[in-house]
């Protein structure tokens, strides 16, 4: 996988179809209708995907006030997505994309620096698409800790 050119808001958001800790499988199109919050990190139970998802966890009902869905996406497979969920009692659910073509489509795969050290990987992002299935807004190259409720807020505008 290549970087990816970031997606734009005000236009299409690519269509995915990836499966769930929830069982079965999401699509976008199933989601028509509804505003989709995709928050893109890079690995189960590590220290700041697991901030992440603790938060958006605990402001799921503020995120359904407003309409939202909320889902985790990363290459982890579901039976990960499904330990990490428990572990956490995450009450959305996790879409596994191990070929990692819709994190690509989404703009969130590129280059990271982690202590000097340049990799390839999932930089740490959310696409928050609206009930049109066209791109609200993008979050690029976000930090783990207080990034739910940023969305949160912006969602309230």
């Amino acid at each position: 996988m290549s970087p990816a050119t970031p997606i734009t808001e005000g236009k299409p958001a690519p269509a995915f179809s990836l499966e769930s800790s929830a069982g079965g499988t999401v699509s976008l199109a199933s989601l028509a209708g509804k505003t989709v919050v995709l928050y893109f990190y890079p690995k189960d139970s590590t220290p700041g995907c697991t901030v992440e998802a603790q938060q958006f966890r605990d402001q799921l009902s503020a995120f359904t006030k407003r309409g939202a869905v909320v889902f985790g996406v990363s290459k982890d497979s579901i039976a990960s997505h499904c330990k990490f969920s428990e572990k956490q009692e995450l009450n959305f659910a996790l879409l596994s994309d191990p070929t990692g073509e819709m994190i690509d489509a989404y703009g969130a795969w590129g280059e990271k620096n982690n202590y000097g050290k340049k990799s390839m990987g999932i930089v740490r992002s959310t696409v928050v698409v609206g009930p049109d299935g066209k791109v609200l807004k993008r979050y690029g190259k976000v930090k783990a800790d207080g990034h739910a409720a940023q969305v949160l807020a912006d969602l309230a505008r």
